[in-house]
């Protein structure tokens, strides 16, 4: 008896390893979808189990590794936090938070971590009400450091989100510029990532998009892409390369040159102050065609007075 039970330990010990190298959550993605919403609809309700928090869990997936059941693209907003608002534990879901829920380098590859690594069915750009980014974007605010790089990627959502509604202003056209950057997120992993373009396309991974109301906590689904059979179509987006560094010509200092008035002074002083050189190129790695329609109906109003 003791030899069938230490035989049985063995063989449950390979099949958890196997699954541990093989990752996936082994579930197809309209169940994976279903665990998503059931638990969003638990978490708005106040009923939210908190399960997979706890010390076996942990031990779980520290021994056998991780499953998630789906690749989740959020935005950093510490009001929208993706376990707790889809009611998920630890190892459920892969998450990637970046301000303004975009797709550039990094985030592509953590979205290819997540399909072809650990075999999520799912992936979710999820982006949310009264987002600060996109505020920033919209009305093109004044900001600092590294942030105007990501704010120009949101711009060509906000400049799509305007086509749809030229008269469209405050909230309103908040709202709309939010689902456009949405989408844009989406078309950009349809671009620039081949491995995740090819499970799109074979139906092995569904790409989708939502929208998350900070003020009732519920996530509004806008599926797929509107374009998504377009996007798998059109040719794959190059990866920029850095322009190559032109050579410093040796300077060469005019010679003084005295006149009849006995003026001294170089050539090029005499010919003004040198012009400013122009600006680099500064165009936006999330700038692109937006291909998405116009929406039938624009996300929940973003709660006035909420914290940009």
């Amino acid at each position: 008896m003791k030899k069938w039970f230490a035989f049985c330990a063995l063989i449950l010990g390979l099949s958890a390893s196997a699954l541990a190298s093989s990752g996936g959550s082994m579930l197809p993605a309209d169940e994976a979808m279903q665990l998503l919403k059931d638990g969003n609809a638990r978490y708005v309700a106040g009923n939210s189990t908190h399960s997979h928090q706890g010390l076996d869990r942990r031990a779980e997936t520290a021994k056998g590794g991780q499953h998630p059941i789906a690749t989740i693209v959020g935005c950093s907003d510490s009001r929208a936090p993706l376990e707790v608002l889809f009611d998920q534990g630890v190892g459920d879901i892969f998450v990637i938070r970046v301000a303004g829920n975009l797709a550039g380098a990094d985030e592509l590859g953590s979205v290819e971590y997540g399909v072809g690594h650990l075999g999520t069915p799912v992936v979710l750009v999820l982006g949310h009400t009264a987002c600060g980014a996109v505020t920033a974007a919209v009305q093109n605010a004044k900001v600092h450091g590294n942030i105007p790089a990501l704010i120009d990627q949101i711009k060509p959502a906000v400049a799509r989100a305007k086509t749809w509604s030229p008269t469209a202003s405050g909230d309103d056209l908040l709202n709309k510029s939010i689902k456009a950057n949405v989408w844009l997120t989406m078309e950009n992993i349809l671009r620039k990532s081949q491995e995740v373009r090819e499970f799109v396309a074979s139906g092995k991974v569904l790409l989708v998009g939502g929208i998350y109301d900070l003020n009732s906590g519920q996530v509004a689904w806008i599926g797929q892409h509107p374009e998504q059979g377009k996007l798998l179509t059109v040719p794959m987006q190059a990866k920029s390369k850095p322009k190559p560094k032109a050579k410093a010509k040796p300077k060469v200092e005019p010679e003084a040159k005295a006149d009849d008035q006995g003026d001294t002074k170089p050539e090029a002083e005499k010919a003004g102050a040198a012009k400013p050189a122009a600006k680099p190129d500064s165009k936006s790695d999330g700038a692109g065609e937006l291909l998405a329609p116009t929406p039938e109906k624009a996300p929940a109003k973003a709660v006035k007075g909420a914290h940009q």
